[in-house]
């Protein structure tokens, strides 16, 4: 058998399972087995393939039938035109978060006069803070990044990240559940994406997002947890003037200003988005509240 027709038979299995995306899931999982590039499979699609590469093609597919995401198989999902490593320890990122970073860069540029800190709270992969990094890289004496997480397997595949995307030397990795490990510290700028999905509601939802790790997708009965942690502490981590930028819900806007408001004589934090920040969907998807 070519790699033509493996290729057809992949997708034609993937089909009959209704998988979503089957044709690039058939295709990115024959790149990754024959170890070739789009273009190389392409060239070599007449090339005969082995037994042991035939069966491994099909033990994947297997996987992904299973419900397994295509990118904890290749170890591997692009954000914000970086690589990174991924594996059942982290959420994978997704292009909405995007946004939040695209938000966080702004306003470390208009920062002026003083070396930036930012604090990345839930960093998972690393995403956020590797891509801040990696974007700010030419002005390397400008800033300093902290991202932490509860989870020290999370955290190692964060710094595996700032390793691959070469800014280890910008980002200190620290392991903290939430503001716990941070005592004495102050930043610019906080930016989270916590887990903020409603404990009831995750069982509901595809076999894939459930293969993601549950302590980085619940977020309690209300799905408010954290930002009710975020909301309520920050002001003590915090530099006058100093920013939080939340990635929330698709719904959560309404739910997020609410919150804000009954915390608000205490939190110090002004709410500086009226209406949540929307992604390309059109979704709730970015708050920014500032410390006066």
């Amino acid at each position: 058998m070519n790699q033509s027709q493996l290729l057809k038979l992949g997708k034609e299995k993937l089909k009959q399972e209704n998988i979503e995306g089957a044709e690039s899931k058939a295709k990115r999982l024959l790149e990754f087995v024959l170890q070739q590039s789009r273009e190389e499979t392409i060239r070599n699609s007449l090339e005969e393939v082995s037994e042991m590469q035939h069966k491994a093609y099909e033990e994947k597919l297997q996987e992904v039938i299973q419900g397994k995401p295509l990118q904890y198989i290749t170890h591997l999902q692009e954000f914000m035109g970086l690589s990174f490593y991924v594996d059942e320890n982290v959420l994978i990122p997704q292009p909405d978060t995007e946004i939040l970073v695209g938000q966080a860069l702004e306003r470390i540029q208009s920062i002026q006069g003083r070396r930036v800190q930012i604090l990345d709270l839930c960093t998972g992969s690393g995403a956020i803070a590797i891509s801040i990094a990696k974007k700010m890289q030419g002005n390397a004496e400008e800033y300093q990044v902290i991202a932490t997480d509860i989870s020290d397997k999370a955290l190692k595949v964060a710094q595996k990240n700032a390793r691959q995307n070469q800014v280890q030397k910008q980002i200190q990795f620290l392991q903290s559940d939430m503001f716990s490990n941070l005592e004495g510290m102050e930043f610019d700028m906080i930016v989270s994406n916590p887990p903020y999905i409603e404990t009831k509601v995750i069982d509901t939802l595809s076999k894939e997002v459930k293969q993601e790790p549950r302590i980085a997708l619940d977020g309690g009965e209300d799905g408010l947890k954290f930002y009710r942690k975020i909301l309520e502490n920050a002001r003590q981590y915090l530099k006058k003037e100093g920013y939080v930028l939340l990635e929330i819900g698709y719904d959560q806007g309404e739910k997020i200003i609410k919150l804000w408001q009954e915390l608000k004589e205490n939190c110090q934090l002004a709410l500086i988005t009226k209406e949540p920040i929307r992604d390309l969907g059109n979704n709730d998807r970015v708050m920014i509240f500032q410390k006066r």
